[in-house]
């Protein structure tokens, strides 16, 4: 993705459909081929340009599945966290993500689409070390960068502590942890906390009520994160 200070390029018909459909995108252009731009319910309000294959490459990368349509847009608003965590605490039955460490955007975008799919409440990452915004992150989500929260805190481990207060488990997946989610029963409101390849970091472990890893064939040491976090919240949302 090619990215200036105020916009980012979303791309794919179906990530920029649920983009015009966020009241809290800003869309600026839209750019596409004019059979795309046939087939799509376009905003009245956004300039829309006919654009040949070879400039949309341009914007987001030869290789990329734009499938004939860019938007050029600003990034969302971010999302205070104390003010979503205060939304949660009259509800009985919720679910967060949250990723300590991990940076690749493909599984980023996977984890979001799983959260959507799996009735997630939103997903969280810190500040720091975490990748921003972009094309590759909303199209490997699918567009669902557009259906839920992706909340970005100073400090994983304070912020852990303010869900506890609000009566979460914070319940984390490593794969040397001797109970198997199955065998467990989990909360009704519950973090699933999740590492990169190395695992979650020290302190983040530390901070959580109960460690469960996924019952697995001994010959496959790991999964991919992504694929790991999908299992999970299938296993809470059952």
């Amino acid at each position: 993705m090619k990215k200036s200070a105020q916009n980012l390029y979303l791309y794919g018909k179906h990530v920029v459909d649920l983009a015009i459909k966020n009241p809290r995108r800003k869309i600026n252009d839209i750019y596409g081929t004019k059979e795309t731009l046939a087939e799509m319910k376009l905003p009245k309000n956004v300039p829309v340009h006919p654009a040949d294959r070879r400039l949309l490459d341009s914007f987001v990368g030869q290789g990329a599945v734009h499938q004939g349509i860019v938007a050029k847009c600003e990034p969302l608003p971010p999302i205070d966290f104390k003010n979503f965590l205060q939304g949660l605490k009259e509800l009985d039955r919720a679910l967060v993500i949250i990723l300590d460490q991990v940076t690749d955007p493909h599984n980023i975008g996977a984890i979001m689409r799983s959260a959507v799919a799996f009735n997630a409440s939103a997903v969280i990452m810190p500040e720091a070390g975490a990748p921003s915004e972009s094309g590759t992150l909303a199209k490997s989500a699918s567009g669902a960068t557009e259906l839920i929260p992706l909340i970005r805190v100073a400090n994983l481990a304070r912020a852990m502590e303010a869900l506890k207060k609000a009566d979460f488990w914070c319940v984390g997946l490593d794969g040397y942890a001797k109970d198997y989610i199955s065998d467990c029963k989990l909360p009704q409101k519950c973090v699933l906390v999740l590492g990169a390849e190395d695992g979650m970091r020290h302190l983040t472990m530390e901070n959580c009520d109960m460690v469960v890893k996924l019952p697995m064939n001994s010959a496959i040491e790991s999964l991919n994160v992504s694929n790991a976090a999908a299992v999970a919240m299938y296993e809470w949302n059952r």
